[in-house]
């Protein structure tokens, strides 16, 4: 059982989010930490100079709110949203918090998408911990 769980979380309908919080509790000690991550990529200066800021504070505080949701009645479950490529910002985290393992959704493959994922791929060839991948 793991002890430190991280779950990187896509706030749209193709990733299994609510199965990868489950599957991390299944995973999880007695008194394990599951903390739910969200991404928001980042946007490119040329076009970020041209969004209200309200706007993005206001994504950052919808993103926050979403995955507050997401965590109401579970116990030692904790989110944060943070900028940056999803990826690697996953894994920056991941590098210095030290979680043990990684609970992340893939891409549900079809006839067009046979891959995990550009995310979960990238997670799953550079973690320094187990991964956990759910289609």
């Amino acid at each position: 059982m793991y002890k430190n769980i991280l779950v990187p979380t896509a706030l749209d309908k193709e990733h299994n989010t609510t199965g990868a919080i489950e599957a991390a509790r299944k995973l999880s000690d007695d008194n394990a930490t599951i903390t739910l991550l969200h991404v928001l990529e980042q946007i490119p200066t040329y076009v970020a100079a041209r969004i209200p800021k309200e706007l993005m504070a206001d994504n950052h505080k919808s993103s926050e709110e979403a995955l507050k949701e997401l965590a109401i009645g579970m116990p030692n479950i904790s989110t944060i949203v943070i900028d940056g490529h999803s990826g690697q910002s996953v894994l920056d985290w991941a590098h210095k918090h030290q979680p043990d393992c990684i609970v992340i959704a893939g891409h549900r493959p079809d006839m067009q998408d046979k891959t995990l994922g550009s995310t979960a791929t990238h997670v799953v060839r550079h973690a320094h911990c187990a991964v956990h991948v759910l289609r």
